[in-house]
């Protein structure tokens, strides 16, 4: 039921709150040597799970290590402008989800009060 209810947006919400997570650990590791920025492509993952994987095994398949402008001397391939606009740009769609959701939420309420 939910599933019907909410469409792709379930699964659009679990994985944009899966690649928040991976975007502030690459933040918090800005300053260790050697660590790999990664992401979640989220396109590639969303489709996975419409395809009837899960949403953790869809998540896990679409992370990618992100290339760097400009790499650094010691390894570290976290670059602070990308991160934070990945940060921003996955916020508003997390946003954006989550009022969609909300809007149907209060809509079936709307409907089974009867107003």
């Amino acid at each position: 039921m939910a599933s019907s209810l909410f469409g792709i947006h379930g699964a659009a919400l679990e994985l944009r709150s899966q690649r928040l997570g991976l975007i502030t650990s690459n933040i918090a590791n800005a300053g260790t040597p050697g660590y790999k920025a990664r992401d979640i492509d989220f396109g590639s993952a969303l489709r996975a799970s419409e395809a009837g994987q899960g949403i953790d095994h869809a998540a896990a398949g679409a992370v990618r290590y992100r290339v760097p402008v400009m790499p650094s001397l010691d390894g570290n391939t976290v670059e602070m402008a990308t991160e934070q606009t990945a940060f921003a740009e996955n916020a508003v769609g997390y946003e954006a989800t989550l009022s969609f959701i909300r809007g149907r939420i209060d809509t079936v309420t709307r409907a089974l009060k009867g107003d």
